[in-house]
């Protein structure tokens, strides 16, 4: 089996799709896709493609199995200090100002602090200082006992959620990185949760706020780097915590980074 093959046919098992299925999806014949997955057959670019998109492989993976097949990158991967991103950003951070008085960041796929608004450091407020070192990585940062997690009043239910979504993202991307970083969150203390059926979302318990989570994406991004980027932003649950979070930063002068 040569790499482009063993890639296609790992990322068709992760999505625990069939070579009929693909097949049917993607228009290529069961035969010949069996033929790339094994090495008898050299695979097209637009077949590369066509089947990245029917299994729905992340940007950079796809250039991977471009490279694998012997051709170019499809996207580009533009550094975040570049000019190429650089009014995206802008508009990025916009969306982040726009959500305070309540707290909201950008973080990357390794969920990487790229910028925050100011009501981020109602979160950060008496963590270690070695985790907002940069890079500051948030679901560390929420989990570590020198962290946010001795103030999360529902620490085993936010853990659990947390570790749950992490392990669907590492599958989902099948990022080493992500994998390793779940195993070194789950070695954090603070208990585990079953699964609650009641309620309409996961709570974030916060000292006295009571908080839930939105995440936002870029619809339709064309390169590697953006397409990795995600606002997590967080909104009352109550008109208490509504209250407590404007008259919380109208009191203060905190940066972003601000403990």
């Amino acid at each position: 089996m040569g790499e482009v093959g063993r890639l296609l046919r790992g990322w068709r098992d992760t999505r625990r799709m069939s070579q009929l299925d693909l097949s049917g999806r993607s228009g290529v014949s069961t035969r010949h896709l069996s033929f790339v997955e094994t090495g008898r057959s050299r695979p097209t670019r637009q077949m590369l493609l066509r089947l990245a998109e029917e299994l729905d492989v992340p940007l950079r993976a796809r250039n991977e199995l471009l490279l694998a097949g012997g051709y170019a990158p499809a996207y580009p991967e533009s550094a975040l200090d570049g000019p190429p991103l650089a009014d995206v950003l802008s508009a990025l951070r916009e969306v982040l100002a726009g959500h305070g008085p309540n707290p909201a960041v950008l973080v990357d796929r390794h969920w990487t602090m790229v910028d925050g608004n100011a009501a981020v450091a109602l979160f950060t407020a008496g963590c270690a200082p070695e985790l907002l070192a940069p890079p500051v990585n948030v679901l560390r940062l929420a989990l570590h006992p020198a962290g946010m997690a001795p103030r999360i009043g529902n620490l085993a239910e936010w853990r659990t959620h947390l570790l749950h979504r992490l392990d669907r993202q590492a599958t989902a991307t099948g990022d080493p990185v992500l994998h390793e970083l779940g195993a070194e969150l789950a070695g954090y203390p603070g208990g585990e949760a079953g699964i609650r059926p009641d309620g309409l979302v996961v709570p974030l318990r916060f000292d006295d706020l009571n908080l839930f989570s939105i995440t936002s994406v870029l619809g339709t991004p064309r390169d590697v780097t953006l397409s990795e980027l995600a606002i997590e932003a967080f909104l009352p649950a109550d008109a208490a915590t509504a209250t407590a979070l404007g008259r919380r930063m109208a009191g203060s002068s905190h940066g972003p980074w601000a403990g």
